[in-house]
């Protein structure tokens, strides 16, 4: 009888992209860059020793456990009111268990990540007040929130931002305006469109 996920000590890309909430191209993208290892089966596919798994997750501070429910929970952090609702409409229509809630203001945004418990976080750099940069890092300090996924947004796309939000542990930085494609990708919502789309 096969081992179940849990006790096998080689994953799949999908299956550690399951434990870590992540999408699997992300996975595939930490692998390539070294962060990851994987091993490669005679066939060509990529497996993940699970001590290695856990040995990366406890470096970034990603909890190694699956969502409570079979929801998914996405904040949206955008001051643009217009650009916020479009994306909660994209990611609500997706035919997918989603929850998603909108905050316009960092302030509101870390009161909203205490109640709502979001996995993904997407967030944008300028805002008023407190901005994406510094929302980022309070949530990577805090060893509550630091396993939530941070994607970053922004319509100021320079090497000098992307690199500060990297640095402040944002897993990605998309232009706007994105593809909506890619970034269903990458928070790991499929892209197939609802009936009403």
């Amino acid at each position: 009888m096969p081992k179940d996920a849990d006790e096998r000590d080689y994953l799949t890309p999908n299956e550690v992209a399951k434990l870590l909430m992540v999408a699997p191209v992300t996975v595939r993208q930490w692998s390539q860059k070294g962060w990851l290892r994987a091993e490669l089966t005679p066939g060509g596919h990529r497996r993940f020793l699970r001590t290695e798994v856990e040995r990366f997750a406890g470096k970034r501070g990603v909890k190694m456990e699956p969502p409570e429910s079979d929801e998914m929970r996405v904040l949206v952090v955008d001051d643009d009111v217009a650009l916020a609702g479009y994306l909660e409409e994209l990611l609500t229509t997706r035919g997918q268990p989603l929850e998603c809630r909108v905050a316009h203001d960092g302030f509101t945004a870390g009161l909203m990540v205490q109640r709502f418990r979001p996995h993904v976080v997407l967030l944008d750099l300028r805002m008023p007040g407190m901005d994406g940069f510094q929302v980022c890092q309070q949530l990577k300090r805090d060893p509550e929130t630091q396993g939530i996924r941070v994607i970053a947004m922004t319509g100021y796309f320079t090497e000098n931002n992307v690199s500060r939000i990297m640095e402040c542990g944002a897993e990605r930085c998309l232009r706007k305006p994105f593809d909506s494609t890619e970034l269903l990708a990458i928070i790991g919502v499929p892209g197939r469109s609802s009936a009403s789309q």
